[in-house]
């Protein structure tokens, strides 16, 4: 192979990503450091460029080409005639082959002497290098070990499907065997849902873990009518029917508990994407106090919860863990003396102490039904699981108004959107203002790992985001990777979280049609009110998550 000096640090100065400056004394704390790591990481670590940025300038400086190894196909039988432990020591993934080369993916193309060993490993053909990025290659790695891992229990499904001897409905198939490792695997990783998505090449299984999603399984194409099949199955759908989206539920014993799963379907392009969310019945309900919020903020909800009637708004996209609030907040004000009736779609966990009720939209009983009838039965906390449309937000109100008190949810991205929300779904200023107590807005937040936690310098330019709420002196963290976390660097998750309480002078405002962005003025300004970025500031200064984090799920 031939070698090129490549000046890294000139070339950084002169595209603008740093100082001559900075450079010098880059180079003065590596030769202290005895050269232990290379110029270029140095300015990765410290958050001067993207690792993709520097990627493609090594690309350009060195005549070759970047390419996302997520994009192309990568024949994973190419991977087995070679040594896997060289592949992994070279950081290098050979991807495809035609008749004149071998295309080789390299995280480090001026590591000479792994990409020579390699080149004298792979005789037969000349290397043709390209760049990639180092998680991406690590990615490639997984796969090509999950799938050897599983090799076996797929062959037995294939010889099924030849040999005809495959049985959808049998409880003892090999597709049935694999479903059920999918599913122990989710289990024992505390994930909570399972996503299977066919593609024009394979099938990928993932789990969302800690709210990431990651993949387990991968699997050839070929076996998925006969997954996907025993699926809906298990979820009493129709198998038939690929066309339009179906929803199912069924439960499993796994290591002696017993899990719901709850069952999606949705054509797509290459087939029907399947995802199961994962409820826990078992599942211990949390305290307030649990969740992760603020002691401050835990004051301000608990003053809320004690409002004799009104309507309560727990607020946040799909999967931040408004539910998880919810309960905890009606296991806080449970009591003997009063009576309490949920409605939900679906019931996620069993609540002492509360009458609770599924919809069934398939005989129209839905939300607002429900809540009609349960109004008749003498309630004093009504939980609805969540406000769809304007005749569920509207009976909701006027439950409260009538001395209820009333916790619900909704889609919004923020406390004081909340207000907006229920004037866009047609309910007037004055019933907003008389019968809304608090809103609280929320997200989940990955938690570092404590057994690989460090200290980091995250990027300048999310420094400078959030530099209004630093301290002069301040330090963030990040895991760095270990076994306990998966090599993930995050283990659990957090809630960070912003608390609306509505006093008379933020009544006022709602009563006369007061755009969002002034009442979360005047929050701030009068009540003390805090954005929810402030939150996720805290925690990340205090070493609980990171400031990524932080800034992946809130403005």
């Amino acid at each position: 192979m031939i070698r090129k000096n490549i000046r890294i640090g000139d070339i950084l100065v002169e595209k603008g990503f740093i100082t001559h400056e900075q450079l010098m004394l880059t180079l003065k704390e590596q030769k202290d450091d005895n050269f232990s790591k290379k110029l270029g990481q140095y300015f990765l670590d410290d958050g001067y460029l993207s690792e993709r940025s520097f990627a493609e300038i090594l690309a350009e400086q060195l005549d070759l080409e970047f390419i996302d190894l997520y994009g192309v196909e990568v024949d994973f039988n190419l991977m087995i005639r070679y040594p896997i432990n060289l592949l992994k020591s070279s950081q290098a993934v050979p991807f495809k082959e035609d008749d004149e080369s071998i295309y080789v993916a390299v995280v480090d193309p001026l590591d000479y002497e792994s990409i020579e060993l390699l080149e004298r490993s792979i005789a037969t053909k000349p290397i043709k290098l390209y760049i990639s990025l180092k998680n991406d290659v690590a990615h490639i790695f997984e796969r090509f070990e999950i799938i050897s891992t599983t090799k076996l229990i797929v062959d037995n499904i294939k010889r099924e499907i030849a040999t005809n001897t495959y049985k959808a409905d049998s409880e003892q198939s090999s597709v049935m065997q694999l479903i059920e490792q999918i599913i122990k695997s989710a289990v024992r990783n505390n994930a909570s849902d399972i996503h299977i998505e066919p593609s024009a090449f394979n099938v990928s299984v993932r789990s969302r873990i800690d709210g990431i999603l990651r993949e387990n399984f991968v699997f050839d194409v070929d076996i998925y009518n006969a997954l996907s099949s025993r699926i809906k199955i298990l979820g009493n759908l129709d198998i038939s029917e690929k066309r339009k989206s179906q929803d199912g539920r069924f439960s499993m014993a796994i290591e002696n508990s017993v899990y719901d799963f709850r069952l999606s379907t949705a054509p797509t392009m290459f087939g029907e994407s399947i995802v199961m969310r994962i409820l826990d019945q078992q599942k211990i309900l949390l305290k307030l106090r649990d969740l992760g919020m603020e002691e401050g903020s835990i004051k301000t909800f608990e003053e809320i919860l004690k409002s004799p009637f009104g309507i309560i708004f727990v607020t946040g996209p799909t999967g931040s863990g408004k539910t998880t609030t919810l309960y905890a907040a009606l296991n806080e004000i449970k009591s003997i003396e009063n009576k309490m009736i949920t409605v939900e779609d679906p019931i996620e966990y069993q609540l002492p102490l509360a009458q609770q009720i599924q919809i069934n939209d398939k005989i129209n009983y839905g939300f607002a039904e429900a809540l009609r009838s349960i109004l008749r039965q003498d309630p004093d906390i009504i939980m609805v699981g969540e406000v769809r449309d304007g005749e569920t937000l509207n009976i909701a109100v006027q439950a409260s108004l009538t001395g209820h008190l009333v916790f619900t949810t909704l889609h919004t991205n923020d406390a004081p959107s909340a207000i907006t929300r229920m004037i866009q779904m047609d309910l007037e200023p004055y019933l907003i203002s008389d019968s809304l107590v608090g809103v609280m807005a929320q997200r989940l937040v990955r938690r570092i790992c404590p057994h690989c936690k460090k200290e980091h310098k995250p990027p300048k330019n999310m420094v400078e985001k959030v530099e209004k709420y630093l301290p002069k002196e301040y330090k963030f963290y990040m895991g760095d990777g270990c076994i306990r976390c998966g090599f993930s660097g995050y283990k659990g998750r957090i809630m960070i979280s912003e608390i609306l309480k509505i006093s008379e002078t933020i009544s006022h405002l709602i009563s006369i049609n007061m755009n969002k962005y002034e009442i979360a003025r005047k929050a701030e300004e009068i009540d003390g009110f805090e954005p929810m970025i402030v939150d996720g500031v805290k925690k990340a200064l205090g070493g609980i998550t990171s400031l990524e984090e932080v800034l992946r799920v809130a403005k």
